[in-house]
């Protein structure tokens, strides 16, 4: 389940009931720590990951949605009364209560199967997620998730992992004096044409001696431009733009709408292209980047940042970037490139939380392509906690607990990972696939995860909502990875007609 729905925001939702207060009714018994949850659609990285460490911590969670039925179906509350038996459901005993982690626990769950029959719940083994309540929100207004979350109750963090909603949940922490983002952070991360602005305003040049003399910093920044809401494309016709360059959405993500250009004439065309798709949405257009891709995931209390692993992604043929298969690097992550990003997210106000940053090696240079102040997506996150062996959803749900990390985690670095994702290479209906399967032999575990039903038919999309199925080769051998990848491939078709 990947985070790139757009139409998410423009949904109708419903409101719940308002209750009023007296200042005569007993005082409620207290209850678990209660984290607010600010979520779109869903997606594995909360279904799989925070929910299942929300339980593990004795948290109770109340999820604001403007998706309130998807999150209910994904979780198995087919309808009201499940909800409520949700929300009534005391959290499992056993788990780990804040400031008790269990170092190596296991982090992977198989989730629950939104649409398959249910027994009598009493029969039923319990679900790997907290005491939930799922609330109707319009999640992208702050204001209105502050006054939701005020109406709860004084919560006691304020946490999400949507690319489209930092902001708003930065600000939510700090109207309620919670450990948080800075929302400054969260927006220019978020904003591709401010975040570009706040990088050439530190640099070397800038008036600033602490960067000016800070050695990590590239020697560059990189070129680009901004045509804001409501500008006419035609005007980027006399752009004085290094061709070839790319085009994206200002706030976009997953390479939604990304493009790469040849000319001012292909500028103006594809900008009107994605502006029929997006009527009124500022845009980006920034220098082409050649060189190798690569990750940076970063995890920060804002007093420590950690490094826990880097990636080198590899991406389909131009005009458009999608991501067709990770290898997770060797650690220590390679020198000096990693100092390099630390030290632009330092400038960017990043260091809180868990982050996900990308960039492109151009010799001893590293220059960032974006920053996503979340975690990294496509269930890359889940195999990265369990190939790191520790506690990974646990620990970021720590820090907007106000808990400090630890000096060391204590992860593992001799793990190695291939994500292989299966795309479709046209429109149409998928007529065969293999089913989900989990295989382990010489040494090299795979998980294979379809991301699309046999029947279901899709436009292309040119993004990551073409995956047909995600492959998770782990191990600690590269060689017999990359095989056992490839004699899977050639063992199963995908056949769309």
């Amino acid at each position: 389940m990947n985070e790139n729905d757009l139409d998410a925001a423009s949904r109708p939702f419903s409101s719940p009931a308002l209750h009023g207060s007296s200042a005569a009714q007993p005082a409620p018994a207290p209850g678990p720590p209660r984290l607010h949850l600010l979520a779109l659609n869903p997606t594995d990285s909360v279904t799989e990951g925070f929910l299942p460490a929300a339980a593990r911590l004795g948290l109770a969670v109340t999820l604001l949605t403007d998706q309130p039925d998807a999150h209910a179906r994904a979780y198995g509350l087919r309808d009201d009364a499940q909800r409520g038996a949700a929300r009534r459901k005391e959290p499992r005993r056993g788990g780990a209560q804040p400031g008790e982690a269990r170092r190596g626990e296991a982090q992977r769950s198989d989730g629950p199967q939104g649409d398959a029959p249910r027994g009598d719940a009493a029969d039923a083994p319990p679900p790997p997620f907290p005491a939930l309540d799922i609330v109707p929100c319009d999640v992208r207004d702050f204001a209105e998730v502050i006054s939701r979350i005020a109406a709860d109750g004084r919560p006691h963090a304020v946490f999400t992992n949507s690319d489209h909603l930092q902001t708003q949940a930065a600000l939510a922490a700090a109207y309620f004096g919670l450990p948080g983002k800075d929302w400054r952070a969260a927006l220019r991360t978020k904003n591709k044409a401010e975040l570009r602005r706040a990088l050439a305003a530190a640099g070397p040049d800038a008036a600033d001696p602490a960067w000016s003399a800070d050695p990590a910093w590239p020697a560059d920044p990189v070129w680009s431009a901004e045509l804001a809401t409501g500008q006419d494309p035609a005007t980027l016709a006399g752009l004085d733009a290094p061709y070839p360059c790319v085009v994206k959405p200002r706030e976009g993500v997953a390479s939604e709408d990304v493009v790469l250009v040849g000319d001012a004439d292909e500028l103006v065309r594809r900008s009107r292209e994605i502006r029929a798709r997006r009527p009124g949405a500022a845009l980006v257009i920034e220098e082409f980047l050649e060189g190798e891709l690569r990750t940076l995931e970063t995890l920060g209390d804002g007093r420590t940042l950690h490094v826990l692993g880097s990636f080198r992604t590899e991406l389909s043929p131009p005009p458009h970037f999608i991501e067709e298969r990770l290898h997770l690097l060797p650690a220590p992550p390679p020198q000096p490139h990693t100092d390099q990003v630390l030290a632009q997210l330092r400038a960017l106000g990043v260091g809180f939380g868990v982050c996900h940053t990308e960039y492109v090696v151009q010799g001893d240079r590293a220059r960032l392509i974006e920053v996503n102040y979340r975690a990294i997506g496509d269930q890359c996150d889940l195999v990265l906690a369990e190939l790191l062996g520790i506690p990974l959803f646990e620990y970021i749900l720590r820090t907007h607990l106000g808990e400090p990390l630890p000096d060391d985690l204590g992860a593992r670095t001799d793990g190695r990972v291939r994500m292989e994702y299966v795309m479709a290479d046209r429109a149409g209906r998928l007529a065969s696939a293999p089913p989900a399967s989990v295989t382990e032999r010489d040494g090299v575990r795979l998980d294979y995860r379809p991301l699309r039903g046999i029947g279901e038919e899709h436009p292309l999309h040119h993004t990551n909502r073409d995956f047909l199925g995600v492959l998770r080769a782990t191990g600690t051998d590269q060689e017999r990875i990359d095989a056992a990848v490839a004699e899977f491939l050639a063992a199963h078709r995908w056949e769309i007609v």
